[in-house]
């Protein structure tokens, strides 16, 4: 069935002429060749070879093998018109141990060759440093985000990066959603390491050590590099946009109190210095506070604003909150994906958390623009999944209306919202390639590019990813061929 935003009109024409379009992946979801090139094992390795932890009892050990197709990938990204990549580096391919001790030459090789593939096409590479994968020593010998140690060697593994590749990467993300790293892998435990035992307190020591290391990173970023090879550096957030189930006051101050929880709890102590009131009130003393130095630190610490969005909810204040995990619990309220009248948020994907709901992306960036100084904002994921499914013919996968009908409804709100006066300079598909899914293995397709696991892995462009051709080159209203 087409998606109800397939009519949606959106051209190029209506972004700004400067506008990045690209494309994005992480490293342990499409790398593969996990002990391959002197790399070390990651908290995901690890997580991935624990029973019962994936879905389909599967794992990135080979993913779809981007660390041998990288240029074939990058020959298909160019042709169909996107101008950067967004990519993650793996910290234990640079330091197998994650300690600092011995730079892995071979991980550093590999990153080289495939910005240098990207710039050679044409592409800019926009890296991320840390995308979930944390060398799985570090976690082991120290406890990983739950030790203050993690914060030097953070920084000594983004100043290699800085000093290995920022002669050539200008644009630089220091973590990826450290709200997922901080509630799914230390309070729920449905990510790696998988900790649940000590959730009143662990996701909010996690989070604090991610944002120490942010800013350390970003110092020394600024300190010895920035005025040389003249890039920009900044963190990538995501928020599930939150809007008030009713007009009454307690379900309007739910939903801020819900974005506080996601938005503020990483972004506050960017802009303001510390947590937000709301998340001071509700969990005291559990929540570690910032040194004057810290805070001097952290303030302003970014040049540019990664924003994640795929949905939106609904939010009505509850007294208990039907969500698992101590950190829903002490927001008080629920998530609902249906008005009041019975009628959905938005039509489903695959995955139960995600309705297409495009208006919700332009109300999140009139927040951002409001509250944290208009500051510059990449789109730096945006997408939604196909169930895999084993016995669905290929032409059938690869025509994909749904995810069609999503880009242009997304797209369109954020013409939208840069019309309302928002910064915004880029935008990424989440994802250039179906690939591992965390905890949801391969059951679920993100891809705007069809790859086949049981061919080889051969890569097919879906419908979408002829659509953003089309789109990219001026053409978006001819007809979409039917693969």
């Amino acid at each position: 069935m087409a998606s109800k935003f397939m009519d949606e009109k959106i051209s190029c024409n209506d972004l700004p002429l400067d506008f990045v379009f690209g494309v994005a992946t992480s490293a342990y979801q499409v790398e593969g060749a996990s002990n391959e090139g002197g790399r070390g094992d990651s908290i995901w390795d690890v997580f991935t070879h624990t029973e019962g932890k994936i879905k389909d009892g599967s794992n990135g050990d080979i993913a779809v093998d981007q660390y041998h197709l990288y240029k074939e990938d990058v020959e298909l990204m160019s042709k169909l018109g996107f101008g950067a990549y967004r990519f993650s580096v793996s910290w234990s391919r640079i330091f197998p141990d994650g300690l600092g001790t011995e730079v892995n030459e071979e991980g550093i090789t590999y990153y080289n060759n495939l910005i240098n593939a990207l710039l050679d096409k044409g592409m800019q590479p926009y890296l991320t440093l840390y995308h979930w994968d944390l060398p799985s020593h570090l976690h082991e010998s120290m406890g990983g985000w739950l030790s203050g140690k993690i914060v030097k060697y953070f920084a000594m593994y983004a100043e290699t990066c800085f000093a290995s590749f920022g002669d050539r990467v200008k644009h630089w993300i220091t973590l990826n959603e450290p709200l997922q790293t901080a509630v799914n892998g230390y309070d729920n435990g449905t990510f790696a390491p998988g900790r649940s035992e000590n959730s009143s307190t662990e996701p909010y020591l996690a989070a604090h050590h991610q944002l120490l290391a942010h800013a350390a990173a970003v110092s020394i970023y600024n300190k010895k590099y920035k005025a040389q090879q003249g890039g920009e550096i900044g963190i990538v957030a995501d928020c599930e946009w939150a809007e008030a189930f009713s007009d009454k006051m307690e379900d309007k101050t739910a939903a801020a109190r819900r974005i506080d929880f996601h938005f503020g709890w990483f972004l506050d102590p960017i802009y303001f210095g510390d947590y937000p009131k709301s998340m001071r009130e509700e969990l005291g003393d559990l929540l570690p506070k910032f040194s004057d130095e810290d805070r001097e630190l952290l303030r302003n610490s970014v040049d540019f604003l990664g924003v994640n969005n795929y949905t939106t909810r609904l939010i009505a204040h509850a007294t208990t909150s039907p969500d698992p995990g101590q950190f829903n619990r002490s927001q008080h309220l629920e998530r609902i994906a249906e008005y009041p009248g019975g009628e959905a948020i938005g039509e489903k994907a695959a995955s139960e958390w995600l309705y297409i709901v495009p208006w919700g992306l332009r109300k999140l960036l009139n927040y951002v623009a409001q509250k944290y100084q208009n500051p510059k904002i990449y789109i730096t994921e945006n997408g939604m999944d196909d169930e895999g499914d084993p016995k669905a013919l290929l032409h059938e996968m690869l025509d994909d209306k749904k995810r069609v009908g999503y880009y242009k409804g997304y797209l369109a709100a954020v013409s939208q919202a840069i019309k309302d006066g928002v910064d915004v300079r880029g935008y990424f598909a989440w994802s250039f390639l179906d690939n591992f899914e965390w905890a949801q293995g391969y059951t679920k397709r993100f891809g705007i590019v069809y790859v086949d696991y049981k061919n080889g892995l051969t890569r097919h462009p879906k419908s979408s990813a002829l659509w953003f051709s089309r789109f990219l080159k001026g053409d978006e209203g001819k007809t979409i061929k039917e693969d």
